[in-house]
């Protein structure tokens, strides 16, 4: 999703069914879709076509009932939950994305087990009685840093992302090569529930490149995808991300009358799916929580299937933006995305029924003819005894037991960072030291990203940020000899869309300077915080927390259950900003700021007995982790009574 603030409806909608409603005939969404389900189809035909303006899959009539759940934002151990109440919900289809940043996060290596085996994803979508459309990219939105591209991409000063640039192209076929093979054999005519192709997405609203899209659709088809293929852009856009002999889809945003007139003069009298119809949008650190108003959604869900509109529902469950996944927005600031991507969706984040959900259930019953299946039981959850953490290593004490550090005469930004086999850094902090011999004006000159933490020895001076972008260190404080300038920079997450994704490289990205004279020989340490830095970088040298430390720091705690863990929220109540892991699973960003109070802690994460908490707190750490069986995102006023 590209949008942070929801429409105030889908404007122009009623307007645009009156002009479809030329066209449409007397076709009636209540139809019995009983027997289109993967189990049932064993002798395959020709899958999903346009047949004038409907969709029939195997020739029969089908409406798409569509919604998003995104594997890699959800537990592995609960994606045959979330799925099967998809299903009992009244839907049909699942929609999902392939993150190419998480499955090559290093150039050449490949990951497809454990939380991101889509394979396994599909298989159980299909055992659930659901069809599939896919978004394999490589540019995939969904919210993500840089979009799901990965960031090694931009170590290339020349890189143009989404276009035919070879750097770009070169990248591109050596991953479709390893991943759209295992695509191939999820299709449909192969047994498999994959019933469409998405390719890319969004282009319209980027269109760097008019080759691009070809591309793209040749890459895909010259591997082996055979499926119906499409595009999805917003109304503004749909021109400019036309496809031939690939199906324009609409996303809500910009719709107007004359959005249906461009959908008529592109493709003729083809059915109309609504490829992202979302009830909320992002939240950021430091705002207040999206919401949309619920009476627009029940008119706008009855007109769009009145009108024969197939519909995707982003997100019928949002899940959790687990680690550094989440990336940002910018309209008229920089907008780091919460940890939390419960996205107002028809599951909460921990998968909970919603009011809307039962909505949904009757309405598709109801309006539309579908049976109702057995709902999957809620799954418990836990309050845990509050945890104390009586230890701590201060970031100034491991220094010495961390890698050798990177020295350089000028800064250099984490991406080119000589790190994880010539790929650089993705993600985490990266701190910058070097010698100075006064105090005076410190400037960055924009060439900070995101945040930085600046210190002088361990003396806290003050942050630069996107707003802040000098600060003044005293001369007249006691330093040692020599002192050192420290500036801890954190990478909140790069820009999910827009123009200036080719930018999009963290840490210090040029000169900062001191009195106006740029400063120079640096020692650059990586701090990218993944499970191999915690439990092999991390040093034992844990010390007992004997004052309130101030100050970057790791601290430790045990949290002791039975032999039935379940899911959980922890409450960082009194703590700062930074990062917590469990048993080195790294659950996301905390912040005082809000509006999210709470991170999602899933049950499969922990085991019976004890279970390592470590928290890397920024600033001010709090006396104790606090548990709670609610999650708290900031009030979200249209989850109240809703019915269709």
């Amino acid at each position: 999703m590209l949008t942070l603030l929801r429409p105030v409806g889908i404007l122009y909608l009623s307007s645009g069914l009156l002009v479809l409603a030329q066209f449409r005939g007397h076709f009636s969404p209540r139809m019995n879709q009983i027997f289109l389900t993967p189990s049932r189809m064993i002798n395959r035909g020709v899958g999903l076509k346009v047949e004038g303006s409907s969709f029939t899959l195997d020739g029969s009539p089908f409406l798409i009932i569509a919604g998003t759940i995104h594997y890699f934002r959800v537990p592995r151990e609960y994606w045959r939950d979330r799925l099967q109440k998809l299903k009992a919900c009244g839907f049909n289809t699942v929609t999902t994305h392939i993150p190419w940043n998480l499955h090559e996060p290093r150039k050449g290596w490949f990951y497809f087990t454990a939380n991101l085996d889509f394979v396994t994803f599909v298989a159980m979508a299909s055992e659930a009685g659901l069809w599939v459309i896919l978004c394999p990219g490589p540019y995939v939105g969904g919210d993500l840093d840089l979009g799901g591209l990965p960031s090694w991409l931009l170590r290339d000063p020349k890189m143009k992302l989404r276009t035919t640039y070879k750097g770009f192209t070169k990248a591109v076929n050596h991953y479709f090569d390893k991943i759209i093979p295992m695509i191939v054999q999820l299709q449909y005519a192969k047994g498999g529930p994959i019933i469409a192709v998405q390719v890319e997405n969004e282009y319209g609203s980027y269109h760097q490149d008019k080759r691009y899209l070809k591309y793209i659709k040749k890459a895909l088809v010259t591997r082996g995808i055979k499926v119906l293929l499409m595009t999805g852009d917003d109304g503004e856009a749909l021109t400019r991300g036309h496809l031939t002999q690939a199906l324009s889809t609409v996303h809500m945003r910009h719709i107007k009358k004359e959005t249906y007139d461009t959908l008529f003069s592109l493709q003729g009298r083809s059915p109309i799916l609504m490829m992202v119809y979302t009830a909320r949008s992002l939240d950021g650190w430091g705002t207040a929580p999206h919401f949309a108003d619920s009476h627009m959604l029940k008119k706008e869900v009855r007109e769009m299937f009145n009108a024969s509109f197939s519909l995707n529902f982003y997100m019928f469950h949002g899940g959790t933006n687990f680690g550094f996944m989440g990336g940002s927005a910018s309209l008229d600031n920089y907008l780091p995305m919460i940890t939390s991507y419960d996205y107002g969706a028809l599951l909460t984040e921990n998968g909970e029924y919603t009011p809307e959900y039962f909505s949904y259930q009757d309405f598709f019953s109801f309006s539309l003819g579908i049976p109702k299946h057995p709902q999957p039981d809620s799954i418990p959850k836990a309050i845990y005894k509050s945890v104390i953490t009586p230890y701590y290593i201060s970031l100034w004490d491991i220094m010495p037991y961390l890698e050798e550090p990177i020295s350089s005469v000028k800064p250099i930004c984490m991406e080119k960072l000589s790190v994880n086999q010539g790929s650089g850094q993705s993600s985490g902090y990266v701190l910058y030291e070097t010698m100075i011999i006064s105090g005076g004006l410190l400037t960055t000159k924009g060439h900070l990203q995101d945040r930085g933490q600046v210190f002088v020895d361990d003396i806290y001076i003050g942050i630069l940020d996107h707003s802040t972008n000098h600060l003044t260190i005293p001369t007249k404080m006691v330093y040692k000899n020599n002192p050192m300038l420290r500036i801890l920079v954190e990478n909140q997450g790069r820009l999910a869309y827009g123009q200036d994704i080719n930018k999009e490289r963290k840490g210090l990205i040029g000169d900062i300077y001191l009195n106006n004279s740029p400063l120079r020989k640096f020692k650059i340490y990586s701090l990218d915080m993944k499970t191999k830095f915690l439990r092999r970088d991390l040093p034992n040298i844990w010390k007992p927390v004997v004052f309130k430390h101030r100050g970057p720091a790791f601290f430790l705690g045990i949290l002791r259950m039975g032999n039935y863990p379940r899911d959980t929220f922890i409450k960082m109540e009194g703590w700062t900003k930074g990062v917590i892991f469990i048993n080195g699973q790294n659950l996301g960003r905390y912040w005082n700021i809000g509006p999210q109070e709470t991170l999602y802690l899933p049950g499969p994460w922990l085991r019976p007995g004890s279970n390592e908490i470590i928290v890397f707190e920024e600033f001010k750490p709090g006396l104790q982790i606090h548990f709670t069986n609610m999650s708290h995102l900031g009030m979200v006023p249209w989850r109240a009574n809703c019915s269709i």
